[in-house]
């Protein structure tokens, strides 16, 4: 079961869909609305990882952009690997490709934050070569 990673460039019915059914397994967030979507795939600095397996999408992972004084630098967020695709390579996928997109683009570092419950994603962040950081991350809901 090897899953084909792509970079969406349309907020079709699928990848709506897909985002509807897979991001509850992450976050308790609404899952976008087409529009939303679009908008996601239209900011040049932000760029959207489908995983498919048999032409279903079963994952996904989006890719932040930012440029600050001391250069460019990546952000993952949002990765999910539907429940029955999970242990076969699918999270490892996405993020080698977000990773290539990454330097393909000239990033100095890609960070991304992972719930310590969540220790598969964290054991496969660890091996493919993400390190902790020795930082505290804060949050201020607006």
């Amino acid at each position: 079961m090897t899953a084909q990673i792509s970079i969406a460039d349309a907020a079709t019915t699928d990848v709506v869909e897909a985002l509807a059914r897979l991001l509850p397994q992450l976050s308790s967030s609404p899952p976008p609305s087409a529009a939303e979507v679009g908008s996601i795939l239209a900011n040049p600095e932000s760029v959207l990882f489908l995983a498919r397996i048999d032409e279903r999408i079963v994952g996904t992972l989006t890719l932040i952009f930012y440029r600050i004084p001391t250069g460019l630098k990546a952000w993952i967020e949002d990765v999910v690997v539907d429940d029955a695709a999970r242990g076969h390579g699918v999270g490892e996928a996405l993020n080698r490709a977000a990773l290539d997109e990454a330097r393909r683009r000239g990033a100095k570092a890609v960070s991304l934050t992972s719930r310590p419950s969540r220790e598969a994603a964290n054991r496969l962040y660890q091996r493919i070569g993400f390190t902790p950081r020795d930082t505290n991350v804060y949050r201020y809901d607006l």
